[in-house]
């Protein structure tokens, strides 16, 4: 069984309805890439990840004529292995999880996502993900929202036992952090904490772990996981976006000591098949995050089952689902989208607006790191035509800011 053809494919699918008019802030989520493996015995299998990705030339050369079995464990890029491990399936004709390691369960934890979204927005993303059967939603904290208000107002519309997964970005030393742990810690929303504080800070997070009740998350361990594990810094550890035989030997060890993981892999829904799988294999997973539920189109023609928070490990061969090559060549061909022209707006609790080129960076202007300005707001006034809009966008672009 050889390789005998590589390819990617560049995709621009169309995000959910309910971002229209939100393009600046899902900026790059609507990219994929779809690569396609075929083998020399016909098997063809698909993998996608988030992002445009490419493979040069030699890199492809390199894999033709190679087994597919020589890449069991790999570390290519999650799309790449995701294809591999679907062709592999499907020619032994048994799920991918099965060439992962011994199943340990039938489904899935399973988080829904978003961009960094005001509080109101957020309040609707909450009700919109427990109406679609989820029970956890992990969202990016952000400087230029309050996240005291953000979870308060998740607080006020999430139904019983909901959990939200903060990812505090790994942004902060522990002076900048500890009072807001204090303050989210009075919310029963809140479920996760991830990388609250620099990466590299092991006491810090030793300290902060001694301190909160709630489960402290490490993404991506500087010092590659063990060491980090053997100091008691974390309660769970994130694995999937660093290959997956270092996901696999991760998630065992944090499992050997007691600790949780989570599966963290972005694309579509074969991106989400190959988190399944892995999720099927690793002992005490606490969910999967994935960004399935972002688009409103999918080279499968649809997404992954979710009931009651979880989402069923696919028992087909490979990834265990298809995918429609119409669609597939639909979406390489349509071509990427572009921003509108926008200006990012910064409202300061004293009453100080700032009027910036996008997004506003929050610590440039005031100086306080993300989360220490409280009743901090933002938003992205896109061009409406208004002769007040190219006024303030002609300054904008000049001046790099605009104060009101």
């Amino acid at each position: 069984m050889k390789i005998t053809n590589v390819e990617f494919f560049h995709l621009n699918p169309r995000l959910c309805d309910r971002y229209q008019g939100h393009e600046v802030r899902f900026s790059g989520i609507d990219t994929q890439t779809v690569f396609r493996v075929t083998l020399d015995n016909g098997v063809v299998g698909y993998g996608d990840e988030r992002g445009h990705t490419s493979l040069s030339a030699g890199q492809i050369a390199g894999m033709i004529d190679q087994s597919p079995f020589n890449y069991v464990a790999g570390a290519l890029s999650t799309g790449l292995m995701g294809a591999l491990y679907d062709a592999l399936g499907k020619a032994v004709e048994e799920p991918a999880y099965k060439l992962l390691g011994q199943k340990v369960r039938d489904r899935v934890p399973v988080a829904a996502w978003t961009r960094p979204a005001a509080p109101e927005d957020f309040a609707r993303e909450i009700q919109r993900a427990a109406q679609e059967g989820y029970t956890i939603f992990k969202m990016h904290s952000a400087e230029h929202h309050d996240v005291i208000e953000q979870t308060r107002a998740a607080q006020e519309v999430a139904p019983t036992g909901f959990k939200v997964h903060w990812d505090f970005n790994h942004n902060r030393p522990a002076t900048a952090v500890l009072r807001i742990v204090d303050a989210l810690e009075k919310f029963p929303v809140v479920g996760f904490l991830e990388d609250p504080l620099y990466p590299y800070d092991i006491e810090g997070w030793r300290l902060l772990r001694s301190k909160t009740s709630l489960p402290l998350l490490m993404h991506v361990p500087q010092l590659g996981g063990g060491p980090e594990i053997q100091r008691d810094v974390a309660d769970l550890y994130m694995i999937g976006e660093m290959g997956i035989g270092h996901s696999i030997r991760r998630g065992l060890a944090a499992a050997a000591a007691g600790l949780s993981t989570v599966v963290q892999l972005t694309g579509g829904t074969l991106c989400k098949a190959m988190a399944m799988h892995l999720g099927a294999v690793i002992p005490n997973v606490s969910h999967s995050t994935n960004l399935d539920d972002q688009y409103a189109e999918d080279v499968t023609g649809g997404r992954l089952e979710v009931s009651e928070g979880s989402t069923p490990v696919p028992e087909g061969p490979g990834l265990g689902v298809e995918v429609d090559e119409q669609i597939l060549a639909e979406l390489a061909a349509r071509p990427k989208s572009e921003l509108p022209r926008h200006v990012g707006i910064l409202h300061l609790p004293g009453g100080t607006t700032y009027y910036t080129p996008s997004i506003p960076a929050v610590e440039r202007l005031t100086g306080f790191v993300e989360g220490n300005v409280r009743g901090v707001r933002s938003e992205v006034w896109n061009d409406d035509g208004s002769e007040e809009f190219a006024r303030v966008y002609e300054q904008v672009q000049k001046t790099g800011k605009v104060k009101a």
